[in-house]
């Protein structure tokens, strides 16, 4: 007999970097669930907006995921207003893109800890809770760039492979742990039609892809307790595929589609204000001596 998908009702849910993009709408689908939502972001008064934008008792805290300190009073008052956190999105995250020998280190050093000590952190801070009471869900947000190597985002991709890899192992160490009431799951989408997305090329044959179409994925699997969301779903066959391909054919193929150069050939016009915003993105770290790397386009 199939196993029913659980009610989301009554959940309390906190998404980090959720003021914008794909954070913002799993906050606007948690809440169409009957969840409450906690939004954590750096940029506390578009937080504010958000959450006053989606009502329903949603609320905006003031969150830097570089620090460990930061996520605990995060959960802490997440915890004061609305209860034991039953889902913890660990969505913040930015795309910096140049050539690797272009890139500064400042803006390495901002991605990694962004993108990946984020991460750990909010797993460290929220799982202890989840593991006493047997009960909770972590979202991990990766990429599909976290399954491959592209050129012209090194270390964005290496914080994703690193975030697969962590979700991969912390979800051996749960059960291991007995812990069979607490879940994660590690979402990777491909390009999605948000800033981050900006200026930047989609493969052959790839349809759009919007954040609501990840939060969706994201509620579907909250409700079925699935690790492993591609989004598209269709891509996940191609990954498979290809994962059993000599590298010389995966090669071949990722030309053809032009998945080579998704992240190389870019628009620096469009993509300027979101690079200049992410490099101020982590009080603290100041840029290096180029603010921000850009790619030619070609």
């Amino acid at each position: 007999m199939a196993k029913q998908p659980k009610v989301l009702a009554g959940q309390v849910a906190a998404i980090t970097g959720g003021a914008r993009g794909i954070g913002r709408a799993m906050a606007h689908a948690f809440v169409r669930q009957g969840m409450q939502v906690a939004i954590g972001d750096l940029d506390l008064p578009a937080a504010r907006q958000t959450a006053e934008e989606i009502g329903s008792g949603t609320i905006a805290l003031e969150l830097n995921v570089t620090e460990r300190a930061s996520h605990e009073a995060f959960v802490a008052e997440v915890e004061r207003q609305l209860g034991p956190v039953d889902v913890y999105v660990n969505n913040a995250g930015i795309m910096q893109l140049s050539r690797f020998l272009d890139e500064d280190d400042a803006t390495a050093r901002r991605m990694i800890d962004i993108n990946l000590h984020g991460v750990l952190f909010g797993m460290k801070v929220v799982l202890p809770g989840m593991i006493a009471r047997n009960r909770g869900h972590i979202v991990n947000l990766a990429s599909q760039a976290g399954k491959f190597g592209l050129a012209g985002g090194a270390t964005y991709c290496a914080t994703k492979h690193a975030v697969v890899g962590l979700s991969e192992s912390v979800r051996q160490e749960l059960r291991l742990l007995g812990a069979t009431g607490v879940h994660l799951t590690c979402v990777m989408p491909t390009i999605v039609n948000t800033e981050l997305g900006l200026g930047v090329d989609k493969p052959r044959g790839q349809r759009d892809i919007e954040p609501e179409d990840v939060a969706n994925a994201t509620v579907d699997a909250l409700r079925t307790e699935r690790f492993e969301v591609w989004v598209p779903r269709e891509n996940g066959h191609l990954g498979a595929v290809s994962a059993m391909l000599p590298r010389v054919a995966r090669e071949a193929a990722t030309r053809a589609m032009r998945v080579d150069r998704v992240l190389w050939t870019i628009d620096e016009g469009k993509r300027r204000d979101y690079e200049l915003r992410a490099s101020r993105s982590e009080p603290g770290l100041e840029p290096g001596a180029q603010t921000k790397e850009l790619t030619p386009g070609g």
